[in-house]
């Protein structure tokens, strides 16, 4: 009786220890799953008084469903915008780990990171690489409904590479898929050499980029514009937040003037 007793006593004993072990495992990974949740709420707002990426997202006609692809996302603001936004998959189109440049290097490291530490966001993107001075792009042919690029086009000036940037991108889309460009832009009949050493550029510039790629361009929008930016600064666009390039020297008017003055432009890839 008592060997009975004994028997029952230790599988009592041993139950309860599992339990315990069990709901310490359940709850350990309850709390890294909160821990690794960013809601919309959460992210960096402080840049959607300049960026608007509610408005801009409308705008270029971006859908949850869609299969998307971001050129040069950089740190990762509008990855974060986007992947919130997307049940599709999204396409991060970043440098090559292996590209000679450390910084190209080091620029797609810590993107990587960001995007491995939180899978819950970031569930849905897929980081592909984009690299404009050697035309590349590994996403598939026809296959995205929409390529979306932030302040970038000027990167591209430096090694002549935006023409070919252009034509990647529409090769990339599908029949009728949308390319929505957000960029610094220049007065009107500012020259190529200027364009390149401040990063702002004209609009007409941009739109012609596109049409020579095949796109039709459909409209342009005013939604991430900003009167108070001359577009003529010591620095160039980096003079302005968030960079900030000058440092101290004159931050209070540069911070009262805001992120730069920006043309908003959806282009279409014709339909078959």
């Amino acid at each position: 009786m008592s060997l009975t007793i004994e028997i029952l006593r230790t599988y009592k004993l041993n139950s309860l220890k599992l339990r315990g072990r069990l709901f310490s495992k359940a709850i350990l990974l309850i709390f890294l799953l909160m821990s690794s949740m960013t809601s919309y709420a959460e992210r960096d707002t402080s840049r959607d008084q300049f960026r608007h990426p509610t408005e801009t997202l409308s705008f270029f006609g971006i859908t949850p469903e869609m299969t998307v692809v971001e050129i040069s996302p950089g740190g990762g603001w509008y990855t974060e915008v986007l992947a919130e936004h997307l049940t599709g998959t999204l396409f991060t189109a970043h440098y090559d780990p292996n590209a000679d440049l450390a910084y190209y290097r080091n620029s797609q490291s810590r993107f990587a990171a960001k995007i491995a530490k939180n899978p819950v966001l970031y569930g849905n993107v897929e980081m592909r690489i984009f690299d404009a001075t050697n035309q590349t792009l590994n996403t598939a042919d026809n296959s995205a409904d929409a390529v979306v690029t932030f302040r970038n086009v000027h990167n591209w000036l430096g090694t002549n590479s935006e023409a070919a940037s252009f034509a990647l991108f529409f090769k990339t889309l599908k029949p009728g898929g949308t390319l929505g460009v957000v960029e610094h832009r220049a007065p009107a009949g500012t020259d190529r050499k200027t364009m390149e050493e401040s990063g702002y550029m004209t609009q007409d510039f941009v739109i012609e980029l596109g049409r020579r790629a095949g796109f039709i361009f459909e409209q342009s929008s005013e939604i991430n514009a900003n009167s108070k930016d001359t577009a003529d600064h010591l620095e160039g666009v980096w003079t302005l937040p968030p960079g900030l390039a000058l440092g101290e020297q004159d931050r209070e008017i540069y911070l009262a003037i805001g992120e730069s003055d920006r043309m908003t432009l959806r282009f279409r890839k014709p339909k078959e």
